[in-house]
């Protein structure tokens, strides 16, 4: 129970944080923090996240995290299940607080709400196949990072600091393409709250960041099999 209220808190975190910088910060009037910013918020809520509760959950905060390091032999598959309700159930209470604290001005609307989508909801445009890829190339490089910063052959201590930067580098490349998700919980959350396209589209945003999970787990297995 202490690792599911600590997964619990964790995603929460990066969701208010990260969405919330992107619906509160990243275009406000003149001091907007943009694209870098919001990116840079990700990938604070993970390296802050990483210091605060890995210790106690190993700070997934992410359902395509928890299956990636399953295939790659870190993870049980009977906590499987858990760990994604409790990151699903926190993704969407940080949505709702945020809902909260931007409809309490007159000018909110609620928008895209940083929702994830492709198409038309992509803020450059770009189709579906250009985000299922970007999806699965970024979830991959994701849990490669975690899987060998998290190795017991890594430098310690540092784990954090490298997993925090490469969130950072994923949403400066791919925030143009789909909002960048990389985990379902974070997508869930906000779509939850848009309904109509970002429900449509959700599907997407689970599966692509689970295979690009897997095929990370897999391969770094492969290629270190010790842990």
């Amino acid at each position: 129970m202490k690792k599911l209220i600590a997964e619990f808190i964790g995603t929460f975190w990066l969701v208010l944080g990260g969405c919330g910088s992107a619906v509160l910060a990243a275009a406000f009037p003149e001091l907007g923090i943009g694209f870098a910013g919001v990116a840079l918020a990700f990938g604070l809520t993970v390296l802050t996240m990483a210091y605060a509760i890995g210790h106690v959950s190993g700070c997934h905060l992410n359902p395509a995290v928890s299956i990636g390091l399953w295939a790659g032999g870190r993870f049980e598959a009977k906590e499987l299940l858990p760990y994604i309700l409790a990151q699903v159930l926190g993704g969407l209470v940080a949505a709702a607080v945020l809902y909260v604290i931007a409809s309490d001005n007159p000018a909110f609307e609620l928008g895209g709400f940083a929702a994830n989508g492709y198409g038309e909801h992509s803020p450059g445009g770009y189709g579906m196949t250009a985000a299922l890829v970007t999806e699965v190339v970024m979830t991959f490089a994701f849990l490669f990072v975690i899987l060998g910063a998290t190795h017991s052959k890594a430098p310690q201590g540092l784990a954090g600091v490298a997993i925090g930067l490469c969130l950072t580098l994923i949403h400066l490349i791919s925030i143009p393409v789909t909002n960048t998700s990389v985990n379902p919980a974070r997508s869930t959350s906000q779509a939850i709250f848009v309904g109509d396209w970002a429900l449509g589209q959700l599907w997407l945003f689970w599966v692509a960041p689970i295979v690009g999970a897997i095929l990370a787990g897999w391969v770094y297995k492969y290629l270190s099999p010790e842990k």
